[in-house]
């Protein structure tokens, strides 16, 4: 690793001297983004290897290039972890992205116009389950669900109700903001009932699912997708799990149909992160994602403010700054200039814009990767409290950027990148 930054240094010093910086405003920051988190060493390792420099169009044993027999190791290594991890019976581990993941699961089942039911973003879903300004959007009819004015939960019921009455071709579970957990036997049964598809979006919670800690939507689901970071702890990537019955069209679909030659570098990485999630100490380390969140959430509401749901059963929860007569986007700069990120984030029912919204999202994996538990919970949400309090004070701004590097310095982050 320290022999790739070296060469790197003398091939390029301003690209050596922007991967330095980031090391360090990494380290020097509190990084709440819920979808982001630090991959280990090993990762970072296979990302930067000699596989980046393999074309292997199609599958293992059945490449349109030669040389593949390496790969077809590695490749065939992260399908059958990432099978063993959730127990799915099938796995496509070429996917660049998750949505491009997304895009499969789409392509595989549906025809340009049929009709999708997805979580509407504003109420916590993804670009990807339906916006209009997105392809999912552009190319099916969306009808998109909610959660309950009075809750800020899903109400099944209603969604029952709405998928009956729309007769959609495909029900899409799955979020980027929502913080409870999700019924996919339920789901499984209202799809049952309404003639229509089940696909799981589990991106988000993913790490949750692989260490038994959230209910898996594999045996409920037509087909499942997700990324390979955020809890999962893994390289920026993606993945399709299926039935035995529906393997051949989603392969189909993802080689030749969506993508050419799969990143051979990111699936060895993949590799890693899904022997690293079938580890001892990978429950563990979810467990305390769970518990930090949880003790973030609850701080935040002793200091008196919105907790959406009441809490949270996850990695993340969403703020409600409505009351405050704070904007997202205002909490979000503040808070940066505080040493902490988060992003802005639409809340149900929001009256503000997605460029402005009324609220954050507040996430634990990447404090977590660092070691970081309940204490320090409790001291990051008295300092992010503090901030978000007032938040065109600038001593007040200046002493949390303090506070919080003080946090950061005590849990060190890649010392040798730095």
């Amino acid at each position: 690793m320290l022999e790739l930054v070296s060469a790197l240094a003398a091939a390029d010093p301003d690209i050596a001297h922007v991967l330095r910086a980031e090391a360090r405003r990494q380290h020097g920051t509190l990084e709440m983004i819920a979808s982001e988190n630090f991959v280990s060493t090993a990762v970072l390792a296979a990302m930067g290897s000699v596989l980046t420099n393999k074309y292997a169009e199609g599958y293992p044993g059945k490449r349109y290039y030669g040389g593949c027999e390496e790969v077809d190791v590695a490749e065939n290594l992260a399908r059958d972890r990432v099978k063993a991890l959730f127990s799915a019976e099938h796995a496509n581990v070429q996917p660049h992205s998750g949505s491009q993941a997304n895009q499969i699961a789409y392509f595989s089942f549906l025809k340009p116009g049929d009709t999708i039911m997805g979580l509407s973003l504003s109420h916590g879903g993804h670009l990807t389950h339906g916006h209009p300004v997105n392809f999912s959007g552009m190319f099916f009819k969306v009808v998109p669900y909610e959660v309950s004015r009075d809750t800020k939960t899903l109400d099944y019921d209603a969604i029952r109700a709405q998928a009956l009455r729309e007769r959609p071709k495909m029900l899409v579970a799955g979020a980027s903001a929502y913080a409870r957990t999700w019924d996919f036997a339920r789901l499984r049964a209202i799809c049952d009932e309404a003639g229509c598809l089940l696909m799981v979006d589990m991106a988000h919670i993913a790490g949750l699912v692989a260490a038994g800690l959230h209910p898996s939507p594999v045996p409920h689901a037509d087909v499942v997708t997700s990324t390979t970071h955020k809890t999962l702890r893994g390289p920026r990537g993606g993945f399709v799990l299926a039935p035995a019955r529906n393997a051949e069209v989603v392969d189909k679909i993802t080689f030749p149909g969506m993508q050419g030659g799969p990143f051979m570098h990111i699936i060895a990485a993949k590799a890693v992160c899904f022997k690293e999630a079938a580890g001892d100490s990978f429950k563990a380390y979810q467990q305390q994602v769970i518990a930090n969140a949880r003790t973030l959430a609850a701080r935040f509401i002793e200091r008196g403010f919105d907790v959406v749901s009441g809490g949270t059963d996850t990695h993340l929860f969403l703020l409600d700054l409505t009351t405050r007569d704070l904007s997202g986007k205002k909490a979000e700069a503040a808070l940066e200039a505080a040493g902490i990120t988060v992003n802005k984030n639409t809340v149900p029912f929001d009256t503000r814009s997605p460029f402005v919204t009324s609220g954050i999202r507040v996430g634990t994996p990447a404090l977590t990767t660092r070691g970081m538990r309940e204490a320090e919970m409790l001291r990051i949400a008295d300092i992010m409290a503090s901030v978000l309090e007032a938040p065109a004070d600038a001593e007040v701004i200046r002493k949390a950027r303090v506070q919080s590097r003080e946090v950061c310095d005590s849990f060190p982050l890649y010392p040798e990148l730095r």
